[in-house]
């Protein structure tokens, strides 16, 4: 269980950081590539909230507005890379 919550908590904190690394970063290709690493954070942590549901660590509820919350900063990831994809084309 404490593996788990760790694993977690790591893949929650990379997202926003890798976002704001990437906003750092002085051109949009590179921002880009650390949107990916954040969303790709972002699956990660929600894989981790589907093994952490299946071990019965969480109740459903929970693992449901979770879910919720994450399907949204995903959306908004994919938005943010689209618009850099096609200002970029």
């Amino acid at each position: 269980m404490y593996g788990l919550t760790s694993q977690i908590r790591r893949a929650a904190v990379s997202v926003p950081s890798n976002i704001a690394e990437g906003q750092g970063r002085l051109t949009s290709g590179e921002f880009r590539h650390f949107l990916g690493q954040a969303r790709g954070s972002l699956l990660e942590a929600e894989t981790q909230l589907a093994i952490a549901l299946d071990l019965d660590f969480m109740g459903r509820e929970t693992y449901e507005a979770l879910e919720r919350e994450s399907y949204q900063v995903l959306g908004l990831l994919d938005r943010l890379l689209d618009s850099l994809i096609k200002k970029t084309a």
